[in-house]
């Protein structure tokens, strides 16, 4: 962000980040029109291998798994998911020595722990993770999508894993707990359907998460709207699309008060939506912005200590990236 001062900034969103590199992905707004979204999503990912969430000692000496860990295999048998891992957990003696390879960073570790050490270390390790966010467009045109606008960190691993699939789902929001001033709020909410994807995800960038559309996907979509450009955005009233109940999207107003080359900064005006939320929430990055019937851009950030501000990322250079 190119602020004039140092402000305090939360990723308004948890999970995961990762760059991966595809080629199937049209640009993104070749068509300058895109249809703004603001839906809640559930972000899954199917992580390449088996990763350690927290540092476990084990009763041997100088012997431990730490967080980020990426298991490879347990006595020479290659561990791929948990299934494969608790298949293997199940075949171990209490008094046995495990001998573990692990990828820790750059470099290859073996490390050793007795059976029952290593079966305590079992809810420590996943090979999924998980997350919430804001849908912000879609393009029908070569059937993508784009969402969150910045990058989603894993925050037990607080690594950047590398992923072998993953899908957004529609979320119900159930449940809204307030920011304030140094605590910033988030969002409770569930997937309706587990077995409906919303799109694919083929990369989660610094500029958000991109993938195909599913394009079976029932729900009337809105209108398609002009991309703005970002030497047409001026200060003053615009306004943002999210959801902070249930499935519907909503309107409320903001002002745009700061003007960067790629971003800029905002303030929830919208009483309504102050009273509900106390300022911008975990969750709601990714929402929609729009100005004068024009797509600007996205929420990104909130500033911790003033949670009715926030910045945005221009439209242009989110698609920019996520066509790459």
């Amino acid at each position: 962000m190119e602020w004039s001062r140092q402000l305090k900034f939360f990723i308004s969103s948890v999970v995961m980040i990762v760059v991966m590199s595809y080629s199937n992905i049209a640009a993104l707004a070749s068509s300058g029109t895109l249809i703004p979204m603001g839906n809640s999503i559930g972000i899954q990912l199917e992580l390449a291998g088996v990763f350690v969430t927290s540092d476990v000692p084990f009763s041997k000496k100088n012997s431990s798994l730490q967080a980020g860990d990426q298991l490879m295999s347990i006595d020479g048998v290659s561990v791929k998911s948990l299934q494969i891992l608790h298949d293997q957990a199940g075949k171990v003696e209490d008094e046995a020595t495990v001998k573990l390879k692990l990828r820790r960073e750059e470099a290859e570790v073996e490390v050793e722990a007795d059976g029952l050490s290593f079966k305590r270390a079992l809810p420590f390790l996943k090979d999924t993770t998980e997350g919430t966010g804001t849908l912000t467009y879609v393009d029908l045109n070569d059937g993508t999508y784009g969402a969150l606008g910045h990058q989603i960190i894993d925050s037990s691993l607080n690594s950047a894993p590398n992923f072998d699939s993953g899908s957004i789902y529609l979320s119900e929001i159930e449940q809204i707990k307030k920011s304030s001033p140094g605590n910033p709020g988030y969002k409770i909410s569930s997937i309706i359907d587990q077995e409906k994807t919303l799109g694919s995800i083929l990369t989660n960038s610094v500029y958000g998460i991109f993938g195909d559309w599913n394009t079976s996907y029932k729900q009337v979509l809105p209108e398609a709207l002009e991309v703005m450009q970002p030497t047409d955005l001026s200060v003053g009233k615009a306004e943002i699309l999210t959801t902070i109940q249930g499935t519907e999207v909503e309107s409320f107003e903001i002002e745009i008060s700061k003007l960067a080359h790629d971003s800029f900064q905002f303030k929830l005006t919208d009483q309504r939506l102050l009273e509900k939320t106390g300022g911008i929430l975990q969750g709601m990055s990714g929402s929609p912005v729009i100005q004068k019937g024009k797509f600007v851009g996205a929420v990104t950030h909130m500033f911790v200590d003033e949670p009715e501000k926030g910045a945005g990322l221009f439209l242009g250079k989110m698609t920019e990236v996520g066509a790459k």
